[in-house]
């Protein structure tokens, strides 16, 4: 339909649907230049970091340091959550703790470095500041509540909910 849309738009020259298109266009470009080192730097992730690795940074014995390796790493997350959710997908995979997983996601929602930055240059470097010490606590408490409740719905072995 959309598509249609366009195409009749260039046709009769209807000048919203060609603006319409236009950023369409724009926009599927840069998505893509994004998503094609993303997911390559995400495969290579798959490739080149071990299990053992994974376990041990964001595992269940990692213990409350998991969750700032989690806070770490989703702030230096590009691509938004066209990024966020493989890469969880890949961590959880190879053992990552499903609430420090759920911190990743959540976190990578919030503590973007180059979002933080554009923030603070608007609103202000206190607001900012705020946000993430009010923030981060709640996505890491809501994530261990989440977390939990799931894994004890779930069999370890296959890491799928249990029927």
């Amino acid at each position: 339909m959309f598509l249609m849309f366009l195409l009749i738009s260039l046709v009769f020259n209807f000048t919203p649907g060609i603006k319409i298109g236009g950023n369409f266009y724009e926009f599927v470009i840069s998505m893509l230049k994004v998503l094609l080192f993303a997911f390559i730097l995400i495969g290579l992730f798959e490739v080149w970091v071990k299990k053992e690795t994974v376990e041990r940074y964001f595992g269940n014995a990692s213990g409350y340091k998991g969750y700032i390796w989690a806070i770490i790493l989703s702030s230096t997350t590009v691509g938004g959550a066209y990024v966020a959710f493989p890469v969880a997908y890949s961590l959880y995979s190879k053992g990552a703790k499903l609430s420090i997983v759920l911190t990743y996601i959540g976190a990578a929602a919030l503590t973007r470095i180059p979002m933080t930055i554009f923030e603070a240059s608007f609103l202000g470097i206190k607001f900012s500041v705020i946000r993430l010490l009010v923030s981060i606590p709640l996505v890491i408490l809501s994530s261990i509540v989440i977390g939990n409740s799931f894994e004890h719905n779930v069999n370890p072995k296959q890491k799928k909910p249990l029927d």
